[in-house]
């Protein structure tokens, strides 16, 4: 089925709808109840949680009088909440029912490394023999160590521990070694949890734990790949539509072919709207909404490190001037905490706790007017409500 093509008759919306409509998707307009937790997740398409403090900041700009033990409590008490790797090959905070379309609809990424270690000795038989040890080994949180002292006697092969990365800082890594080759523990449950095999589990102290879905998730439902892959895209595009097969791809990190074939299957649900001369696409059944889409007043929020909303385009314009880009997207990766201002990069923050006091330092990129500044001091008042610091002091720079 073919995508409608862009034509004299193609809708024009201004950039005020879109940002009005990509603010309400991820519940920055508007906040959401905290009984909605799971479902702004979902919303979000994930809140990125390589630093587990700043995922739980994701959620409070989005989530009314959100506190950091309803995070952990939908973790790993009620379960609603699940964290894994998935898009871009990062950990995010997904909703737990819906986990199989974060995993299954990544896929795509981690076939571009088991492609890279297939192309350095690791065979596709070999690592499938060491995750078919992993599997029963998941069936209860275990760390890192326990797992692959579990596999390592199930394969008769030995155990070590090597210098590596984990989920976070660097660490002395347990892992196995297998025909000759050493392969870390924790990449090895990075690629057990796209095939759905692995998710986080509690901490046990400092250390990080991995369970099955199946045995730990009471709503886990696995899905065929392709399914996954085609409700992946459809969320994306609720989220951060209009969008092109670039954006998707720069998202989800997966091959641009392997995009553009997902993208394809939609094609039948998909509209163009025409954005300051540019075409994007958005699904159709959105189109009235962000035709109507509007800001009723100044949306004002201090977003953290790896926010989603910064994370969801290819060309990143709509957010911040070209000129200030190397100020949010900065190097190696990283990505700075920001001050959204009605869908655009207003400036930078930082956050600094001294005992019972929070400062807040900002740097704006241009002249602030005071209502705005207002509006910052009060998310920062949130803030420090969330993070149980009853004195909040706000710089401006």
């Amino acid at each position: 089925m073919k995508v409608a093509s862009e034509s004299r008759d193609t809708p024009v919306v201004s950039a005020e709808q879109v940002a009005a409509f990509r603010l309400s998707r991820h519940h920055l307009a508007t906040p959401a109840p905290k009984a909605s937790l799971a479902r702004v997740a979902g919303d979000m398409c994930g809140a990125q949680a390589q630093i587990m403090s700043a995922a739980a900041l994701s959620l409070r700009a989005r989530v009314r009088g959100l506190r950091p033990e309803d995070v952990e409590r939908a973790l790993w008490r009620d379960k609603t909440l699940a964290k894994v790797w998935c898009m871009r090959g990062t950990v995010h905070i997904v909703p737990s029912d819906a986990l199989a379309v974060f995993v299954r609809g990544s896929t795509g990424r981690v076939n571009r490394d088991t492609a890279w270690l297939e192309g350095h000795g690791y065979s596709a038989k070999m690592i499938d023999r060491a995750l078919d040890a992993l599997r029963p080994a998941l069936d209860r949180p275990r760390t890192r160590k326990e797992l692959a002292d579990v596999i390592a006697k199930t394969l008769g092969v030995s155990a070590h521990r090597k210098s590596g990365r984990g989920w976070g800082a660097p660490r002395n890594a347990p892992g196995i070694t297998i025909e000759g080759k050493s392969l870390p523990l924790g990449y090895l449950v990075f690629l057990a949890c796209y095939r759905g095999l692995a998710c986080a589990g509690p901490t046990e102290g400092n250390e990080a734990t991995f369970v099955r879905p199946d045995v730990w998730l009471p709503k886990w439902r696995d899905l065929p790949v392709e399914e996954a892959e085609t409700e992946l895209l459809r969320r994306y595009l609720h989220a951060y539509s209009p969008a092109t097969v670039r954006d998707f791809f720069a998202w989800v990190r997966m091959t641009l072919r392997g995009a553009r074939a997902i993208w394809a299957r939609m094609a039948g649900e998909l509209a163009p709207v025409r954005i300051e001369g540019e075409v994007a696409w958005i699904l159709r059944e959105d189109l009235a909404a962000l035709q109507h889409a509007k800001l009723e007043r100044p949306v004002v929020r201090l977003l953290p490190y790896f926010d989603s909303f910064l994370m969801g385009h290819d060309e990143r314009g709509h957010l911040v001037d070209p000129a200030l880009h190397k100020h949010v997207y900065r190097p190696a990766g990283w990505v700075s905490s920001v001050v959204l201002l009605d869908g655009r990069v207003a400036g930078v923050w930082t956050q600094e706790r001294k005992g019972q006091r929070l400062l807040i330092g900002v740097e704006g990129f241009h002249a602030l007017p005071a209502a705005i500044k207002s509006a910052v001091k009060d998310e920062a008042e949130d803030l420090g409500r969330f993070l149980e610091v009853p004195d909040v002091h706000v710089t401006f720079g």
